[in-house]
């Protein structure tokens, strides 16, 4: 298995819950380091851009307002397959379809306030960490 990084994002739902710490041990537990982190507050703009792959989609206008209602963290967690185990701990997007312990069925509200964002593929993590990061910013 090949070390990687992957993009992680703590939505708002979350930070507004105080949850930062709770999410980042899971992911820490599941073998994850988190290389680079910083909690920011995106603009509607800001997350559509970042969200763009959606545009089309009925649900891209509340999504993009979601996440620019309340701070975020973005980070990088790097790891054997991090890309895999981070969607793995993080659970279904579906709250109630996620497998107990996970992220998501112990702390998302529901689909759309489900707490955390994870890469789904090397190419997308890659462009998502370059949204974020500069790659000084990094350090694993």
């Amino acid at each position: 298995m090949a070390t990687e990084r992957t993009l992680s994002i703590i939505k708002p739902d979350a930070t507004k819950r105080n949850l930062t710490g709770k999410i980042n041990a899971k992911f820490e537990e599941a073998g994850l380091r988190i290389v680079a982190q910083k909690r920011i507050h995106l603009t509607k703009a800001q997350a559509g851009e970042f969200y763009k792959v959606h545009a089309e989609r009925p649900f891209y206008d509340e999504l993009c307002d979601f996440m620019a209602s309340a701070p975020v963290v973005v980070q990088v967690l790097e790891g054997e397959s991090a890309i895999a185990k981070n969607r793995e701990v993080m659970g279904a997007t579906n709250p109630a379809d996620a497998d107990a312990g996970t992220i998501r069925a112990e702390f998302a509200e529901s689909v759309g306030e489900n707490s955390v964002h994870g890469s789904d593929a090397p190419e997308t993590a890659a462009e998502e960490i370059a949204y974020f990061f500069a790659g000084l910013e990094i350090v694993g």
